[in-house]
């Protein structure tokens, strides 16, 4: 079958990857969709590092087509949002209804992929994100499925797996954003967007959408936004403290520049959190003026959205059926496998809110 395989520092679509057999609490999922994040770009620029060769892509849906003995919660031929966490389900934290923060998903990186080596034998390939969606099958944990409605795109549903669960699940589960409270959103990508359609969904008072694009305007508008700064050639702060004198009540900083961060601090106003989720280099470091922080500001780190998948999704997807979040707009174009490179280069440029690959 084909995949997106990174190796030696490059991305390239290849055939002739097989997908090992399922394990008893495992699934094989034939992948229907798969959206093009940061976060795969993030290992091909060195930004996350990652071994090779490795199946990328980490936000998928699809059609389950084989299921372990000990598997039942899903079937053949369900359909599937899938998400990166493979929770165990009776560490501490599982038990605390803390999923993102179980060990088991962290640093333990599976070689479910082969292909045939130059010598004839059958060399292995690692899996990115516990998942690898840009082929056309993957096997993941049966806890990593959730059942979705046939009716939902498969293009619409694969972004709840990490961009709506991410940016959403910041402001919801994350900050708990309250009725009238104050948001700015840093970076109107994919998770930007879904920052402020979250803070939207929670009713926040005033919403202020950042970036240096003009273009991303009438999206941050669409999906909540009431305030558009492009600080360009400005001091970013300045333009939020016009708008907020205050200052906000949560800045959830998009992007992972360190200087974005620091920006983030010094919006806030008493009392105020900074929601870190952009992702910067592994080695970055930040800064923060410490005597503004004693007036009970904080600085949140966030994992997938702080979010507890099995019921997050079914609940996003609830509020999509229903028309209240938006998930078909966050869809700017899909490309075939093979026009990945399209789809990254589109990604950079800024023209996209989310490219989605159909398999």
């Amino acid at each position: 079958m084909r995949a997106a395989v990174f190796e030696g520092g490059k991305l390239e679509v290849v055939d002739g990857i097989e997908v090992r057999a399922p394990r008893t609490d495992e699934i094989v999922v034939r992948v229907g969709a798969a959206g093009l994040c940061h976060s795969d770009l993030s290992v091909v620029n060195g930004t996350i590092p990652f071994p090779g060769p490795a199946v990328l892509g980490h936000e998928g849906a699809g059609v389950v087509e084989e299921v372990g003995g000990a598997v039942t919660r899903v079937k053949p031929g369900d359909h599937v949002c899938l998400t990166t966490i493979n929770h165990c389900g009776v560490c501490p934290a599982c038990s605390e209804g803390r999923p993102t923060m179980c060990r088991a998903t962290f640093g333990k990186i599976s070689k479910p992929f082969t292909r045939e080596a130059a010598d004839g034998t059958a060399e292995k390939l690692f899996a990115f994100a516990n998942t690898s969606v840009f082929t056309e099958r993957v096997v993941v944990k049966e806890v990593q499925a959730v059942p979705i409605p046939e009716d939902v795109p498969m293009a619409s549903a694969a972004l709840v797996g990490c961009g709506v669960l991410t940016g959403v699940g910041a402001v919801l589960n994350r900050a708990k954003v309250r009725i009238g409270e104050t948001v700015v959103v840093i970076g109107v990508g994919g998770i930007g967007l879904n920052a402020i359609q979250g803070a939207r969904i929670a009713r926040a008072g005033r919403i202020v959408a950042i970036d240096t694009n003009p273009r991303k305007e009438e999206a941050a508008r669409r999906f909540g936004a009431t305030d558009f700064l492009d600080p360009s050639g400005q001091d970013a702060v300045e333009l939020v403290k016009e708008l907020l004198p205050r200052g906000a009540d949560y800045v959830f900083e998009c992007v992972g520049h360190p200087a974005l961060i620091r920006a983030a601090t010094d919006m806030l106003a008493w009392s105020g959190a900074a929601v870190l989720l952009g992702v910067p280099r592994s080695d970055a470091e930040g800064t923060f003026l410490v005597s503004g922080m004693y007036m009970d500001k904080t600085i949140m780190g966030c994992r997938y959205g702080t979010s507890h998948p099995q019921f997050d999704v079914e609940r996003y997807v609830d509020l999509y059926r229903k028309g209240e979040l938006l998930l078909d707009e966050l869809v700017t174009k899909t490309y075939p496998l093979e026009h990945i490179h399209e789809a990254i280069h589109d990604l950079e440029s800024g023209s996209l809110a989310r490219g989605v690959l159909l398999l």
